[in-house]
């Protein structure tokens, strides 16, 4: 599939999402906790007031609550149904004009708007739709402020809670992330192609001009958003697994693996 056929069913699968993510993102717990950790992981590398170009922002429920927070956020997406989420969120009295939105691929950062940034932003496995992170990367330095922040939260090769999957006889999920030449995802009927990154992999794609301040994972010890049946039927298992996540996280080897982990780094021209 070409990059702009993967860019096409991305955006027609996104776009039909659209309506879902905002109530996930408060109906969830895990959903909630990890954005909440996300959050603070992206004001501790920001002074106040400073500003944040959002990649693959979805509906832009992160960008609106940074924009809230007093922050300058421009946020972007190519999925139509997305944009038209976060323009809704642009007219918010509690943004005061502090939130804009444009219609741009990640791998086209060369053409966007505004910048320079005091911190690049994406979250929730948006880079995991394009197989060479260097796509992304080539342009991050044209458009950071020197000593400017990314803070990118990818899916990694190894999910524990996949992986077990095996005792279920599912083999299918639990090897998934484990292909090199990527996977198919379902998303809403639109076959979207998805790679898994590894940090070691994400860290080369920024090359030494970008020195990691923090890299750590989310759903290492508790059951990732889509174990909703686990969820519902062991709360409070869950919110020990969380703590669990919340001490084990930050740590190495731990780090490296689980749903998502965050990596956090920081420009040095």
């Amino acid at each position: 599939m070409t990059e702009e056929a993967v860019t096409s069913e991305a955006a027609r699968g996104f776009s039909a999402k659209a309506a879902e993510y905002d109530s996930l993102a408060v109906s969830h717990p895990v959903v909630r906790w990890l954005r909440a950790r996300v959050r603070g992981l992206v004001e501790e590398n920001l002074t106040p007031g400073g500003s944040i170009l959002e990649i693959n922002a979805g509906s832009g429920l992160d960008a609106a609550y940074f924009a809230a927070k007093g922050y300058q956020v421009h946020a972007t997406d190519i999925a139509p149904g997305m944009l038209e989420a976060i323009a809704a969120k642009t007219i918010a009295p509690e943004v005061a004009g502090r939130l804009t939105c444009e219609a741009l691929s990640f791998v086209d950062l060369d053409r966007v708007s505004g910048g320079s940034y005091d911190l690049v932003f994406s979250n929730l496995g948006g880079l995991n739709c394009v197989s060479d992170l260097g796509l992304v990367t080539r342009n991050l330095q044209s458009l950071l402020r020197p000593r400017g922040a990314i803070v990118f939260v990818v899916m990694p090769p190894v999910c524990p809670w996949e992986l077990a999957q095996v005792l279920r006889g599912h083999w299918r999920t639990a090897s998934r992330r484990l292909r090199k030449d990527g996977t198919i995802a379902n998303v809403e009927g639109a076959q979207v192609p998805v790679w898994y990154h590894s940090p070691g992999k994400l860290k080369r794609a920024l090359g030494p001009r970008f020195r990691t301040v923090s890299l750590r994972c989310f759903c290492l010890a508790c059951p990732p958003s889509f174990f909703q049946g686990f969820v519902e039927r062991h709360t409070s298992l869950t919110r020990s697994l969380i703590r669990v996540d919340d001490a084990l996280g930050g740590l190495p080897p731990f780090n490296h693996a689980g749903d998502f982990y965050a990596h956090v780094a920081r420009y040095q021209p």
